[in-house]
Formats: C-alpha cells, structure tokens, sequence
C-alpha cells in the first residue's frame, strides 16, 4: 500500500461540542492511531504489492519518458531523423545505426517465448541486439521490430514499430501487454528485462512439463540459454542451447553441439545482419538484464520509501525532509541488492575459458571509459570469471546516475568501504570473491573515472582529518 493523505485527509473529524483544547488532543489521539494502521497495514502488504507502480509516485503508465526511443521516436515525428526502409529487414538496419548498437551483440533464440511467437522456430529464431540501453528484438517476416529501452527514471519502457515500407515510421509506446512476461519476480518486480532458459521441443514451444530459468552471472552454465542459438567455445563446460527436447521425459542433449563455431548446420542466417549468436553476447546480456533490473528496483523502491515518509510527515505535522526509520532500512535494503548486482556478487565460477565467434568480444571493450593505466570495467577475463575487474560496467549507466540521491549517495559510500576492506557481519562473506587485488583495481579505475566515486573518496578523507585534528 502507497498511503496518500490526500485520500485520507477527512477521517479525523471530530464532534464541535469539545473544547478546543479537547479537540486538539483527541484529534491527535486519533491521527496517532491512524498512523499506525497505515504503517501495520503498509508492513502487512508492501511485499505482495510491489508491481504497484502505476499510481503515485511512479505513475509509470502516464509519465514522459527519455530513453533512446523514445528520443528517436520524437526525432522521426519532427522530421529531424529518417529511417530507410530495407527490403530485406525492413527497419532493422536503419535503427540499429540510429541507436548506436552493433551487430555483433546479435543473439538468435528460437523458443516461442515472446510476443510474435508464431512467426518464431528453430528454422526462424528472433534476433537480438543490445546496448547499454536498448534492447531490439526482429523477426523474420515480422509485423513490427520490438524495443524494450531504459529511462534514467522510469526504467524499462517497451515500444514497437511496424514494418511497412508505405506507412510513416511510429513508434508505438506499450500500454501494460509486455508487463505481463516483463513484470515478475523473474524481473525484480519491477518493468524490467529476462533472459529464460527453457526445455524447447522441435517446434520452439517450451516444455511446460520442465521448469524454465530466468538467467544471470549466477547461473550455472548447465541451465543456461535453452531455445537458444550458441555460437563459441567453452571447453568441459555445457549449457541447453543449440538443442531440442521431443517430450517431457527425454533428457537434453548437452554434448552433441556444445562449442560451435558456426550454425550452419542448424540454420540458415542469410536473413539476419550476422551469422554469430555470440556466447560472450549471451553473458554480457544476462548480466546486465538482471542489473539494469536491480537499479531499477532502487529506483523504485526510494522514492516509494520516500513518499510514504512524506505522506506520514504531512499527517504529523512534522518537517518533510525527514525519513522514518522504516524509510532508511527500505533504501538501505535497496542500496544493497544494487551493490549485490553491481560487484557480481554469486558470480558463477567458469571452468574452461570462454571464447566468442563474433566481434563483439572487442566491440563491446572498445566502448568502455579507460583510466590513466588504461584499464576499463569492460575489460574481459573469460577464464575464471566474466570480467577482469569485477564491478559492473553499468556503473557509468544513465540508469545508475538517474538513481533518486539518497539510495546512489549510500551506495558509492558503501562500495568504497567494500573496496577498502572495511565491512562487518554478513558483508564479509558476501564480498569474499573480491580479493584484496581486485579491490585496489576497482577503486583505482573507479577514481579516475567516475568523479562522483571520486568525489565521495575525497569527502570522506576530509572527514577523518577533520576529526583527527579536534
């Protein structure tokens, strides 16, 4: 429950024969009461009701957004942008360049696990390209090209956009049919993107006899990426893609086209801008579906924490600026799954090097922000782990930077005590996977490349010598 007081303003009318003084007292009496309800009753049903973000104050539906579509979306209707049809993939092409995302993060799934699943198969799986942002998703043949791009504020935003050659090129914004798959646990409760890996049968269908798994730098490589193409090597280590299952009882095969360079024998990719479905792509895309949806969640879920603060304030007449003690725990919960997320907490321990078939591999580190040592959290290791430096890339995201102050001020607080060494109880083992190396390089690439990482550092220094010289 988001309590708005507006709603409730009325309930504490009293009968005009008490004194003034009388009224006053019992009017508080009542308001105390009230209030807690409303807080035993928020307590009761908060958990069961985190999808409620079209009402105040995310009002998700109705409010203006600025990702990449939709930027591109208003330049198209003015006439500053044109996109060129193609005759062979329509659109595809011209918004690919528009949005600045490369080819090579292509990735072909075949599972009918999405919106035009009956133009999908194994003969014509639906691609996928990303960037930090922007997610497209074509299919062949396919009545519209499918975006799902992220707001600063808002988070996951889903548009469409018809493949015709005749008509003008419009973006249509989704009105709530894509949250039925895009609003889950399996998205962190929130609008938000999901890599499933599922038991498909020769048609594409899953097998709903088998569970499915929703994806991320903590799966195990055995139940990743079924209904999926796979292109690279990977040594001893098998996962569900390149394969199907005829029924229920038979067992996937994980050997036959484990580390495959080239899907020719599978399928034909003459339609599609690549022939690779890049296995780094693959892990690249899993990592950050589930971080993108984890700030998200913070984002979400700080300035519920702070409306309900308000709301409460307003009641009891006190300043607006001050959060309840239930307000801070809620951002500092949220602080930390973003910190979770964003220092690979969990992360899956690789047992064979892992080695891409496309560009993508250099593509995606030729994107990153580089230190004075020319270091990069885009920098891959592939051997043990995803990346070298084992702190996500997407601090350096609009998403992150768009974080309401008090849940980003107390994460990049936090993250230097983590890289420093100085964390107690459960953080301990949480943080484990960082060895004291790890820490010093994340820190040192972090100083020089994100200056409100920077600046906390500083601050912080500036506090212990004050304190020292009282």
């Amino acid at each position: 429950m988001i309590f708005n007081s507006q709603t409730h303003s009325g309930n504490t009318a009293i009968e005009t024969r008490h004194t003034p003084i009388a009224i006053h007292v019992l009017s508080k009496w009542y308001l105390s009461a009230f209030v807690i309800l409303v807080l035993h009753s928020f307590a009761q049903t908060s958990h069961a009701q985190f999808d409620n973000y079209s009402a105040s104050p995310i009002n998700y539906n109705k409010t203006e957004v600025n990702d990449p579509v939709a930027i591109l979306a208003r330049r198209v209707e003015s006439g500053e942008a044109k996109l060129q049809y193609d005759k062979t993939q329509g659109f595809l092409p011209a918004v690919l360049k528009a949005l600045d995302i490369p080819v090579s993060s292509q990735t072909l799934v075949f599972s009918k696990t999405s919106m035009q699943r009956s133009r999908i198969s194994p003969q014509r799986p639906r691609a996928i390209y990303f960037n930090e942002e922007v997610y497209v998703g074509y299919v062949q043949k396919g009545g519209v090209i499918e975006f799902a791009a992220t707001d600063a504020r808002q988070g996951a935003t889903f548009y469409t956009l018809e493949q015709s050659a005749t008509l003008r090129p419009q973006f249509i914004r989704d009105q709530g049919q894509c949250l039925t798959c895009h609003s889950s646990n399996r998205t962190q409760n929130v609008p938000g993107y999901l890599i499933r890996s599922v038991f498909a049968k020769p048609d594409g269908m899953p097998e709903f006899g088998k569970r499915t798994f929703t994806t991320g730098h903590n799966s195990p490589f055995k139940d990743r990426w079924g209904g999926w193409y796979v292109t690279g090597t990977h040594g001893d280590m098998r996962h569900m893609g390149n394969t199907t299952i005829k029924n229920r009882e038979e067992q996937i095969d994980r050997n036959t086209r484990a580390n495959l360079k080239t899907l020719n024998e599978l399928v034909s990719t003459v339609p599609y801008p690549s022939p690779h479905s890049d296995i780094v792509a693959l892990m690249v895309m899993e990592h950050q579906t589930q971080m993108h949806n984890a700030i998200a969640w913070a984002n979400y879920e700080t300035r519920r924490a702070i409306h309900q603060s308000e709301s409460m304030n307003r009641l009891l007449e006190r300043s607006q600026t001050l959060l309840s003690e239930s307000s801070e725990r809620r951002i500092d919960s949220a602080a930390d799954r973003v910190l979770k997320h964003l220092l690979m907490c969990d992360e899956f321990v690789l047992t064979s090097p892992v080695k891409g078939t496309s560009a993508f591999t250099s593509d995606f580190e030729s994107r990153g922000v580089r230190d004075s040592q020319h270091r990069s959290l885009r920098d891959f290791d592939l051997k043990s782990r995803m990346f070298r430096y084992p702190c996500s890339y997407m601090i350096y995201s609009k998403a992150f930077d768009g974080l309401p102050d008090e849940v980003r001020n107390r994460v990049l607080r936090k993250l230097k005590q983590i890289l420093e060494g100085n964390v107690t109880g459960e953080d301990i083992e949480k943080y484990a996977h960082l060895s004291d190396k790890d820490r010093s390089n994340i820190s040192q690439i972090l100083k020089d490349t994100k200056s409100e990482f920077a600046a906390v550092c500083k601050i912080e220094v500036k506090d212990k010598d004050d304190d020292s010289e009282r």
